[in-house]
């Protein structure tokens, strides 16, 4: 029995009840997590290790970089972006292991109308947690990296207060910072056509798979 838990619960995950969820778990699955985990390592991997101050101490650089980056890049893609796709996919994998404990198949979600709405609330807060993540990367990233880094050095007890840093490659960084927008913009365009497709669907309207 647990064996067909996983089996409902997989198929859940990998193929949901809507045209639009399954386009959505294709670009989610392969294009935004191959592009973050490949090109993510390759602009941030080695961040830390180019990143260089005046003057060029490693304390110095340590602090600095601290301060330019909250969360650091770490392994081999960027953290931040990292915990936002495994939060981002918390409420669909939730309501899947819930339909899979239930042996409700994917096609008897869109016919009972609480199984619809407990779906519809699931994409609902995966929108909001995309927006919540939109609005952090933000406030801690902006939209574009500049290549000098002004750090508040006056803890430090530098005879400056102010240390000029080089960020390694941030046309680069730019660019990335911008595509992971473009990802979480197109998530959350994906997500609310979803509960458009599910709308119709009960208002009678043949959606083709």
């Amino acid at each position: 029995m647990s064996l067909n838990y996983i089996k409902n619960f997989y198929e859940g995950c990998v193929k949901p009840p809507t045209v639009i969820g399954q386009f959505h778990t294709l670009f989610f699955g392969s294009v935004r997590m191959f592009f973050l985990g490949v090109l993510g390592f390759a602009v941030y991997g080695n961040e830390a290790l180019h990143f260089s101050c005046d003057p060029d101490k490693r304390e110095v650089n340590l602090f600095c970089y601290n301060q330019f980056r909250p969360i650091t890049p770490q392994a081999s893609f960027p953290v931040f972006w990292a915990l936002q796709l495994v939060i981002v996919l918390v409420p669909g994998a939730i309501f899947h292991l819930y339909a899979a404990c239930k042996n409700i198949n994917q096609e008897c979600i869109l016919q009972k109308p609480v199984f619809t709405m407990i779906y519809i609330l699931s994409v609902l807060l995966r929108i909001s947690l995309e927006v919540v993540a939109f609005w952090l990367q933000i406030h801690l990233f902006g939209f574009q990296v500049k290549p000098l880094y002004l750090c508040d050095a006056r803890s430090l007890g530098e005879k400056v207060n102010v240390i000029k840093c080089m960020v390694p490659e941030p046309f680069e960084k730019t660019i990335f910072l911008i595509a992971m927008y473009t990802f979480t913009v197109i998530t959350m365009v994906l997500c609310a056509a979803e509960i458009f497709e599910i709308i119709f669907r009960k208002l009678g309207f043949p959606i083709h798979q």
